[in-house]
């Protein structure tokens, strides 16, 4: 970032010429409420104090570093500097076909929300594929039969699971999911491991999210 004589972002630094509405208020109210001066807060960033009391005055606009760097120092984030609210996530997903994906014809539908704790999948397991891949990783999964006939591998025990069955597990048990009916398997499959390395290891490294 290149800066002015005064000790402040040149020109053509700056996110624009509007003022961002209550920016400058906003900035002096997080700043306040991290108990830094002036002084302190400015040097944290790399500013003088005197630019800094521009930019909580409105004589000054940030730039995009700048905002950044008081982010940082003020514990927050540049949505919450600039005002931005998140919206609520949709509680509701519908329902619809599942398609086949890339996983030797493996099907996914989201069931759940995005971004949670907990992830919500609807499965589709073909008959014959992967029968033999046995997985280990952090995490706890359950899952439902809603249409055909599960074989569910756990350690040195098998499970053949009907409509209606359900199982709950620690995914650090060594386990396999197949299915053991001609028209494979639908389930419903819930799994904590959000987006952890091991994603993609249950469910035949499916497509991009979920488990």
């Amino acid at each position: 970032m290149t800066t002015s004589p005064t000790g402040g972002p040149a020109a053509g630094d700056q996110l624009d010429d509007q003022e961002v509405a209550g920016l400058a208020a906003r900035l002096r109210e997080h700043r306040l409420s991290s108990r830094l001066t002036l002084e302190v807060a400015a040097a944290r960033v790399g500013l003088s104090p005197a630019y800094l009391s521009r930019l909580e005055t409105g004589r000054r606009q940030p730039s995009l570093p700048v905002l950044l760097g008081l982010a940082r120092a003020y514990g927050t984030s540049v949505s919450g500097l600039l005002g931005e609210t998140m919206a609520e996530p949709d509680p509701v997903v519908r329902g619809g076909a599942i398609e086949p994906g890339r996983a030797g014809g493996w099907g996914y539908r989201r069931a759940g929300a995005p971004g949670r704790a907990m992830q919500a999948l609807r499965v589709h397991v073909p008959p014959g594929v992967q029968d033999a891949v046995v997985r280990v990783h952090p995490g706890e999964e359950w899952l439902y039969v809603l249409q055909g006939r599960l074989r569910l591998s756990l350690g040195d025990r098998v499970h053949h699971l009907d409509v209606g069955d359900s199982a709950h597990f620690d995914s650090l048990t060594p386990h396999c999911i197949a299915a053991d009916s001609a028209g494979g398997v639908e389930l419903l499959f819930v799994h904590t491991l959000l987006q952890s390395p091991g994603g993609e290891l249950c469910l035949g490294g499916g497509p991009a999210a979920p488990h």
